[in-house]
């Protein structure tokens, strides 16, 4: 104890490192090793400058050292360009803009311009790095996705926490996640109560409430509160993981304009190089330029006519519309579906969990007897509260939410595709379709309800007592609370929408009616949701199917976009579409297509740009000749103009 004390005395009175403590130094370096990751792009670039700057002022005094620094130069902004160019060169047989620009400097430098020539390299690495450094930018908001993964959880086993690895989690674990700490899998609560910020997987900007019986997903946020969760997915069948998944895809389809503009790229190139070769043997011979003269203006072609611009058109402003829209919780699986969904004619929509919130409702409830709508509703949830029908459940959810009483029936019997029956308070009570009833007669103004209620497309049940009609019960599946309002958008857009179900007609009528929908396609199979999604296509061209389930799988394969409701979706439905919601929210399918509508802008002005600065340059080195160093700001120049312009699709709208 004495050693300690004087040990902990000694540390207080020891004076504060100094700014050269040891101390500090592993923090500085780690601040710099941090600095130099960061920004590894821009090294070579800033290297190449910097040779290129001190041989200019040195070729004031000595020539063969300013040569030397030039070259100098040359290696250190151009070894990454040269081995690019070099590879395609020898594993795919053929040229690519790399390597022209390498054999416009070398050109350049061979004829003694070796200033333009590293001013050439500087440039083109300088555009090259922006261009990686885009690359990155755009996607550093997904791949953070896997860092947010949390690799440890703590199980409940036998009443004691034990901490394990979030991979060996298994279906049915009871896990504890306290405040402040991510959630290690998805799963139900089964004890507690707090909110959970699920930013990271829906796009979601406000924490949601969580208490028994919710769905939470793994890699979100919990708040204030502890929460007992009983895990319902593997951790390789997570919603996590599927987004992971989606995103490692997200870069593996390009659109038609890209894989044209790679086309183009190869036979562009090689069409350069031999207008470059021609340059440089044909006007001595026929136009008695000198060999310098003829090798300086194909030098400056070569440099010009590179489609550097032109290939930089594309992908940065892709992969920049891609990460925007995956901050927002929108997830597509390549950049050709942004493209696509810009062109959508039609909308196609299933209905259930789609445009519904895919769970009844009580809608109505009418009386017949000597008692008030609570106490017919208390008695039928009493009734139904021992099955699990989803018209129960919504009967039983309302009278909790009432708060209700809720007492426990005898001699329960469930009669198969009628309802059911039970005793309560020596009473016999029977729940089910009018039909069942129909034997007893039922009073005029009990049918007209039941009919006006069927004809809204709601579900009816009739409620009896002692073998007498005392009320019914009026369920729906109600309309998601934006539905109407993303229907009248994507009108205003000049989109038709469309409902394919599997419903009966009169329901589905109703549904479309409530929401806005121009078509409706009722009673569908699988099969036939896919006819009718290629019949759209034959009548209006492009068009996107959003669904969830397994039902909707072959609609969402066949349309030109398929959308599916990340939450609520089936896997099958997941791996089938081509764009994910995953916080289901409709209104991001607005935003999405709004979104491909400014990329193709973007796009198409970058492509007009870096033509006509490409042809412009051309013209001028032919009818009155260009010096090199401008014929390199001119076309560097624009292509990082045109990565910036794409850059323009980071932000929000």
């Amino acid at each position: 104890m004495k050693t300690t004390n004087t040990n902990m005395a000694a540390a207080r009175t020891a004076p504060a490192p100094t700014a050269k403590s040891p101390q500090q130094k592993p923090e500085k370096n780690d601040r710099l090793k941090e600095m130099l990751h960061k920004y590894r792009e821009l090294l070579p670039p800033i290297g190449a400058g910097l040779f290129t700057l001190i041989a200019w002022i040195t070729s004031h005094g000595s020539d063969s050292i300013a040569t030397a620094l030039y070259i100098a130069a040359f290696i250190i902004g151009g070894f990454q360009q040269a081995k690019e160019g070099l590879e395609t060169l020898v594993k795919e047989r053929d040229l690519d803009v790399n390597l022209l620009m390498i054999l416009a400097a070398i050109g350049a430098g061979s004829i003694g311009y070796w200033a333009e020539g590293a001013i050439l390299i500087f440039i083109f690495s300088l555009s090259g790095a922006l261009e990686e450094m885009t690359m990155e930018r755009s996607s550093k908001d997904i791949s953070a996705l896997m860092d947010l993964k949390p690799e440890t959880a703590i199980r409940m086993e036998n009443g004691m926490e034990i901490q394990v690895n979030a991979t060996e989690l298994q279906l049915g674990d009871v896990i504890v996640v306290r405040n402040g700490e991510r959630i290690p899998a998805d799963g139900e609560v089964i004890e507690g109560r707090s909110s959970v910020d699920q930013a990271s997987i829906t796009g979601e900007s406000i924490p949601v409430d969580k208490a028994v019986g919710d769905e939470v997903f793994a890699g979100t946020l919990n708040g204030e509160g502890a929460l007992y969760i009983k895990v319902t997915a593997a951790s390789e069948s997570s919603l996590f993981a599927k987004i992971i998944t989606l995103v490692q895809e997200a870069q593996s389809e390009m659109p038609k304009s890209q894989r044209f503009m790679e086309s183009f790229e190869r036979i562009y190139a090689r069409a350069v190089l031999g207008v470059t070769i021609l340059l440089i043997l044909l006007p001595p011979l026929l136009l008695s330029w000198t060999w310098g003269e003829a090798s300086y203006k194909a030098m400056v072609f070569l440099v010009v006519a590179s489609p550097c611009a032109l290939v930089a058109s594309i992908m940065p402003a892709m992969l920049s519309a891609i990460s925007n829209s995956a901050r927002r919780g929108v997830l597509f699986k390549g950049g050709a579906h942004l493209e696509n969904l810009a062109n959508v004619k039609v909308i196609a929509f299933d209905k259930t969990g789609t445009l519904t919130k895919g769970r009844p409702e009580v809608t109505d409830i009418k009386v017949y007897h000597d008692m008030s709508e609570d106490q017919l509703l208390s008695r039928a949830a009493s009734v139904e509260s021992l099955t699990k029908h989803p018209l129960a459940r919504a009967i039983v959810s309302l009278a909790e939410t009432r708060q209700l009483l809720i007492e426990r029936p005898t001699d329960f019997q469930a009669i198969t595709g009628w309802g059911v029956q039970a005793n309560l308070e020596g009473d016999a009570w029977s729940i089910g379709k009018p039909g069942w009833f129909m034997q007893h007669g039922l009073e005029g103004a009990i049918q007209h309800d039941l009919h006006r209620l069927e004809q809204e497309g709601k579900t009816v049940i009739v409620i009896s007592k002692n073998k007498s009609v005392v009320g019914i019960i009026a369920l729906q599946d109600q309309i998601r609370s934006e539905t109407k309002a993303v229907m009248a958008r994507l009108h205003a857009l000049g989109i038709q929408t469309a409902m394919l179900t599997g419903d009966q007609e009169r329901t589905a009528i109703a549904i479309a009616e409530q929401a806005g929908i121009d078509l409706v396609y009722a009673e569908l199979l699988p099969e036939e949701k896919l006819d009718i999604v290629k019949q759209l296509q034959s009548e209006y061209g492009s068009i996107a199917m959003v669904g969830d389930g397994v039902n909707d799988a072959p609609a969402l394969a066949a349309a030109n976009v398929g959308i599916a409701m990340g939450a609520a979706g089936s896997d099958v439905a997941l791996e089938t579409a081509d764009l994910v919601l995953m916080n289901d929210d409709l209104n991001k399918i607005e935003g999405a297509i709004t979104l491909g509508k400014r990329m193709k802008r973007v796009i198409k002005q970058n492509m007009l740009f870096a033509s006509i600065v490409i042809i412009s340059l051309i013209l001028s080195n032919f009818i009155s000749g260009i010096p090199l160093p401008l014929g390199v700001v001119g076309h560097e120049g624009s292509t990082i103009l045109v990565i910036l312009n794409g850059l323009r699709l980071l932000r929000n709208g």
